[in-house]
């Protein structure tokens, strides 16, 4: 198994404000660029511009806490809009609790939940949807991509050829597997 995230989020911002949605770079930043939820990057989704801010506690039925930075999440839309006004006792704070502990990821790249709430929250949100695992394994590649290419800027090497193999059959297993999940 692998871990879920490698960065947990955490809400950092102390400035108060009458619209909740003034808060979404200073959630950006805090989520590290990634949804809460299933820890998918913005940029699969066209950055920033296209991912949501949820309320935790849905603002619906907790109106008190509408602009409350603490109850603010940076969301991806589809669990956002899955979840909508849901006020389940067994989903987890993202910055509240330790997601590693409650969900991985298996070798494909799939959300695996470990603890009775994320079994919940698995379900409900719909994180066990095919999107969330090509999301992760687009970030594999493009983290070794990265790799590949500093290697090559600062030491051209032999290492950077033998990262490169990795990669492409890194990819042609990854292809094939969703080929045969079609």
């Amino acid at each position: 198994m692998i871990k879920f995230r490698k960065q947990a989020p955490v809400r950092t911002c102390t400035i108060t404000y009458k619209n909740y949605r003034s808060f979404k770079t200073y959630l950006a930043s805090d989520f590290n660029k990634r949804c809460g939820y299933t820890d998918c990057s913005d940029i699969w989704f066209g950055g920033s511009g296209t991912f949501h801010i949820d309320h935790f506690r849905p603002h619906s039925l907790h109106p008190g806490i509408k602009t409350a930075y603490s109850n603010l999440v940076y969301s991806c839309s589809y669990v956002n809009n899955t979840k909508s006004d849901i006020d389940n006792p067994h989903f987890l704070d993202p910055c509240d609790h330790d997601y590693n502990t409650h969900f991985n990821r298996n070798s494909n790249g799939s959300i695996v939940p470990v603890s009775s709430d994320a079994k919940i929250m698995y379900h409900v949100l719909k994180l066990y949807l095919l999107r969330y695992q090509i999301i992760w394994m687009l970030d594999e590649i493009h983290q070794r991509m990265e790799m590949i290419s500093e290697i090559n800027r600062n030491n051209p090497s032999l290492r950077a050829k033998d990262l490169l193999a990795e990669l492409v059959d890194y990819w042609v297993i990854y292809i094939k597997y969703l080929r045969s999940h079609q």
